[in-house]
């Protein structure tokens, strides 16, 4: 039996001052994941002053747990050398893995300004925010 190539998977890099941006397209599976971890692991050693590394899922169409793990092992990398990771743009199969799992937290979204503005203005007017109490009192027949 002869083992055919997994053509179904691209990754492009380009990089600028202290940003990198991976195209990942395809299927991010158990047979492609080595190869955004390879090139990945590549480039932080040889640009360690990057800061952030997005990538961009909007062309993926498949993602397995083989996948969901490169992407933690790669965020593991990215802390440990002071780089944010952002998944850009990722299709509504990988949101809702990335939800299901709990782990969507540790992939910052991009946010234009204004919508950093609206966040940090709901943090402050937010009943759970510090320092600001809850108006509703805790049941004690739960």
């Amino acid at each position: 039996m002869t083992s055919l190539p997994h053509s179904s998977f691209t990754l492009t890099v380009e990089a600028g001052p202290g940003t990198a941006h991976f195209t990942v397209s395809g299927d991010l599976d158990y047979d492609t994941c080595d190869q955004l971890l390879q090139r990945t692991d590549e480039f932080l050693t040889a640009h360690p002053e990057v800061r952030d590394l997005r990538l961009d899922c909007s062309k993926l169409q498949f993602c397995d747990s083989m996948g969901i793990s490169i992407l933690l092992m790669i965020h593991r990398r990215t802390s440990a050398q002071n780089t944010q990771l952002h998944l850009d743009s990722p299709p509504p199969f990988l949101e809702r893995i990335l939800s299901t799992t709990g782990i969507q937290h540790l992939f910052s979204p991009a946010q234009i300004p204004d919508q950093a503005e609206r966040a940090s203005i709901g943090e402050l007017t937010s009943p759970h925010a510090p320092g600001l109490r809850s108006t509703r009192t805790p049941d004690s027949s739960v």
